[in-house]
């Protein structure tokens, strides 16, 4: 399967999203920070993630007589090329669209589901923003989100600190 396939997918998407920290993982832990997925849909997602070269085997361990593999997110790999992208049909993109929007609907439910949910106190928003956008001021906007979010994107996980999830879509409406 090619890195398009493996990433036009919810499921692999919100296993790649719980995942980015790029701490190592077993599937047990993973299920825990997934608990709205069945624990066979991700054995064989992450099996998937794991042929594509996007997950690595960082060990084994005996759990209960059972091996437990302990994996890794590559995360070099999960980026699609220019030339991939370039070579995605109209179609690839409305099903990566959807693939995206159903992970982020996933990932927003399971935070709803919790008992400590405070879309409130989280600072919880879903809004939308028209702007009116040459190209040249396109691309310093798309610079300067870059730039923020390279900023904190190596934050350590601490006690002060809880996981966001933060997405971005960008595109044009309309022709003028």
């Amino acid at each position: 399967m090619d890195i398009t396939e493996l990433l036009l997918h919810p499921v692999r998407l919100r296993i790649l999203h719980a995942v980015l920290d790029g701490r190592p993982f077993s599937t047990s832990q993973l299920c825990g920070r997934l608990p709205d997925i069945s624990t066979a849909t991700l054995y064989r997602q992450v099996a998937l993630l794991v042929d594509g070269g996007l997950l690595d085997i960082e060990g084994e361990t005996r759990v209960r007589g059972a091996v437990e593999r302990t994996y890794r997110l590559q995360p070099a790999k999960t980026s699609m090329s220019p030339e991939a992208i370039s070579a995605m049909t109209k179609d690839d993109h409305r099903r990566g669209f959807a693939a995206a929007i159903a992970a982020v609907v996933g990932e927003f439910n399971a935070y709803l589901d919790r008992d400590d949910a405070n879309p409130l106190a989280d600072s919880v928003s879903y809004r939308q923003f028209a702007l009116w956008l040459s190209n040249e001021e396109k691309d310093a906007f798309i610079d300067e989100i870059v730039t923020a979010i390279r900023a904190r994107i190596e934050n350590a996980p601490s006690p002060e600190r809880r996981r966001h999830l933060l997405s971005t879509i960008l595109f044009p409406t309309g022709s003028g």
